[in-house]
């Protein structure tokens, strides 16, 4: 009788944990989440093949992504549009998808070498900021360009405090600014993790993309930007036959990403080749990245 008793409450207590323990297997959140980033598709963009409210449905419904990272030159005109920015989050939460992200581009020199030039850069991108709390984005994207003139000191000094008042107007608004390693020093990861820690600012960090190194060593680069990460773009050209990207080691960054840094947020597929067109890029990309993720997660 015991033994029965026993074998019938072991039974009894598995059936009875095996829901819970079955779900919280389901529940387990991948090692990174994927978004993509709105430039992948900036050709069909530019030449009017589909506009910039369409590309929260593309996302989720061509690629399965449901994180997007805007662009502000496809939409910049509307960054205080209130009904134009109503109509994009209606579209991203009836598609369920998440705003990740605004890149923005062509509002002035963080770093200008005239401090008034250098004070309107930082209103210009208020709006952003703005637009981007609106949407229930984390963080603006910007760059930390200097135009290139005075000693590499000069210029970090510059750039620490552009991005430094930048970073106070996105604060109370629990926005990040982010900066992505996007030519001139920007794309020298010492030099650029150098003035993110003199800013001083927790909401002030790095977008470390794959690609846009340049000369400087990518991995190296990536390595020395990822503890100021709040997010990592996934830059990509070209693909092997064996669906490797011929230009970045994607097992050797993501080692550096997730595994060193233990980078669990968002990575952004952000296609911009020319063999492959912008959809089979994307998917291309994607595709290599859940590949090394189902590696890393076995």
């Amino acid at each position: 009788m015991t033994t029965t008793r026993r074998s019938f409450l072991h039974t009894t207590l598995a059936a009875a944990f095996a829901p819970t323990m079955l779900r919280a297997q389901d529940a387990k959140a991948p090692l990174f989440k994927i978004s993509l980033a709105q430039w992948s598709l900036h050709k069909a963009l530019f030449a009017k093949q589909m506009q910039n409210t369409d590309f929260p449905v593309k996302a989720k419904k061509e690629f399965g992504i449901d994180g997007v990272e805007w662009v502000n030159q496809f939409w910049k005109d509307k960054a205080t549009d209130n009904a134009y920015l109503t109509e994009l989050k209606k579209i991203c939460e009836g598609e369920g998808v998440t705003s990740v992200l605004i890149m923005c581009d062509g509002e002035g020199n963080l770093g200008d070498p005239d401090d008034a030039a250098r004070a309107k850069a930082v209103e210009n991108h208020r709006k952003w900021a703005e637009a981007a709390k609106f949407l229930g984005c984390h963080s603006i994207r910007v760059n930390a360009h200097t135009g290139g003139k005075g000693s590499r000191e000069e210029q970090a000094k510059r750039a620490t405090d552009g991005l430094a008042k930048l970073s106070a107007v996105g604060e109370p608004l629990g926005i990040n600014v982010i900066v992505e390693n996007h030519g001139q020093l920007s794309s020298d990861g010492e030099w650029l993790a150098g003035v993110i820690k003199a800013t001083g600012m927790k909401n002030c960090g790095t977008l470390p993309d794959f690609g846009n190194f340049h000369e400087y060593d990518r991995y190296k680069g990536c390595d020395e930007l990822m503890p100021y990460a709040k997010g990592v773009s996934a830059k990509s050209h070209d693909f092997d036959d064996k669906g490797g990207e011929t230009r970045t080691d994607y097992r050797k960054m993501l080692d550096i990403v997730v595994k060193k840094h233990k980078w669990n947020g968002w990575i952004g597929v952000e296609y911009e080749g020319g063999k492959l067109s912008e959809p089979d890029g994307i998917k291309a990309t994607k595709a290599l990245l859940e590949k090394i993720r189902g590696e890393m997660s076995a």
